[in-house]
């Protein structure tokens, strides 16, 4: 029979996860993924094809796990103020900031220590 803390005075028991904002005993949130930037370069693209003529920023060669990629992509997107979504398919990652943000991408790739091409 597992029991469940009702009440402590020990700071280290009542800390709370970032994410879900339970206790950190009871987190289920997935480790988070910290990549060296020396094994990627990610890769600055604009694409209008295929897109009713709106412009896109790509940024491609990134590398193909879900957790960094999801992560990456609400950063993008909250800090660029636009929409934007992440693909698995293919030999590398890829995540797609809606309208020509690829100053602003690069500046904040930097900031993370991700080197950018294109």
């Amino acid at each position: 029979m597992e029991s469940k803390i009702v009440y402590s005075t020990d700071p280290k028991l009542n800390q709370k996860c970032q994410k879900c904002k339970e206790l950190v005993s009871n987190c289920t949130c997935p480790p988070s993924v910290e990549l060296k930037s020396s094994n990627f370069t990610a890769v600055l693209r604009i694409e209008k094809t295929g897109r009713s003529g709106k412009t896109v920023t790509v940024i491609d060669g990134l590398p193909k796990i879900n957790v960094f990629l999801k992560d990456l992509t609400k950063v993008l997107k909250n800090r660029c103020g636009s929409g934007g979504t992440f693909n698995l398919e293919g030999k590398e990652g890829t995540i797609e900031i809606q309208g020509d943000k690829r100053d602003l991408i690069r500046r904040l790739l930097a900031e993370r220590g991700i080197r950018t091409k294109g």
